[in-house]
């Protein structure tokens, strides 16, 4: 079964996609030319002491995000039960 939900809530080491991105304006564009589009396979790498910033893989590079922005991308990945 899948799931979809916030960036925020993989956990180190998970392995998802993104299916949407719930910002708009400059941010979304912002999001968008880091190269986080719908699609794009997206691994959880780290997480600051606080959860902010969140530090992800994506098209083969290291990104770090705020949990803000991270908040707004939608991802699906696969229920673990």
């Amino acid at each position: 079964m899948e799931m979809q939900i916030p960036l925020t809530k993989l956990k180190i080491g998970q392995k998802s996609h993104v299916v949407s991105l719930e910002c708009t304006g400059a941010v979304r564009r912002h999001i968008i030319d880091m190269g986080i589009t719908p699609g794009a396979v997206i691994i959880m790498r780290k997480a600051a002491p606080l959860g902010d910033p969140l530090e992800i893989n994506i098209r083969g590079y290291e990104l770090s995000l705020r949990k803000s922005e991270a908040q707004d991308i939608l991802v699906e990945t696969e229920d673990e039960a």
